[in-house]
């Protein structure tokens, strides 16, 4: 108990301006702060988290911006610790929900050591004889958004075609696989600067649908390049949407029946970018903007 209660020092990630344009890894700086590994008397539903792995995702660079526009995502604070998804072990918990030594996934701070207040997005992790990091990707926030964005907005049929943008990366990768389970042709691209999306109008079929899930080559432009070719849409009758992968966590369990059995059986694979301490952490979120990486860029914090 006495350990307990002696701070222990907690390494940070913290913005250190508000971005325009392209990130630099100096818009981040490595701090140390300190932290009580134990959650203070008449605390209530907190849970202190040890953080093992952090998700570098395209959309924290708005996050990084000072928003003077609606945005489904605030901006972050400068001088504070960034957040984002990660994977986490419990070790001091007030909340019914959560017990010391439970692993989860969920929004958590870029640290060492989070305390969290009110968690509404922590999911306990049950399946362990699969990589920890794979809740930061295939069995995270963006497996989530693939099998989403494939099977309950576009709803493919077996024989159709499916094109994916920005295919190497930690969504693209997997909406291809999940196509192909479904028994659809797919085509793929990625790391080119060329505007896709004006293309495939042209080039897609009657009653097509495109689901919109991210604008990576969008994010740190001040002036956003428009679409052109949106005509199509009227003739062709397409169904252009976007989604957030937070509507669609309801369906995590159906998710899981799926995804679990098929990494088992080494019908889908994942390939990870896996960045070695926090101290790396600026220059893996920055690489996402680059091409640096291959696969789904993460952190191992521990």
């Amino acid at each position: 108990m006495a350990a307990e209660q002696e701070a222990v020092s907690n390494k940070r990630v913290i913005l250190s301006n508000y971005v325009t344009g392209f990130p630099k890894e100096s818009d981040m700086k490595i701090t140390s702060g300190s932290i009580k590994l134990k959650v203070a008397e008449g605390s209530k539903d907190t849970v202190l988290l040890k953080n093992l792995y952090l998700s570098c995702d395209p959309y924290m660079r708005w996050r990084m911006s000072k928003l003077d526009r609606p945005s489904f995502v605030d901006s972050f604070h400068p001088g504070e610790p960034i957040n984002g998804y990660g994977v986490a072990k419990v070790l001091d918990s007030t909340h019914p929900k959560y017990a010391k030594d439970d692993l989860v996934w969920g929004s958590t701070g870029w640290e060492e050591y989070s305390l969290v207040t009110a968690p509404q997005l922590l999911i306990k992790i049950q399946h362990t004889d699969v990589p920890l990091s794979y809740y930061t990707g295939i069995l995270g926030m963006p497996g989530v958004t693939a099998y989403a964005g494939l099977y309950e907005v576009c709803s493919p049929k077996k024989g159709e075609y499916v094109y994916v943008s920005a295919a190497s990366g930690a969504v693209g990768q997997l909406v291809g696989q999940f196509a192909k389970l479904a028994g659809c042709y797919v085509v793929g691209s990625a790391g080119s600067k060329e505007k896709m999306l004006d293309a495939v109008l042209l080039n897609m079929r009657l009653r097509g649908r495109i689901a919109v899930c991210g604008m990576i080559s969008q994010y740190n432009l001040e002036k956003p390049e428009g679409v052109h070719n949106l005509e199509q849409l009227i003739g062709k009758r397409i169904r252009l949407e976007g989604f957030l992968a937070g509507d669609y966590y309801h369906l995590y369990p159906k998710f899981l029946e799926l995804v679990i059995p098929a990494i088992r059986e080494g019908k889908m694979v994942y390939v990870e970018d896996i960045a070695e301490g926090l101290e790396n952490a600026p220059a893996a979120l920055v690489g996402l903007f680059t091409g640096r990486n291959v696969g789904k860029q993460l952190v191992a914090v521990a």
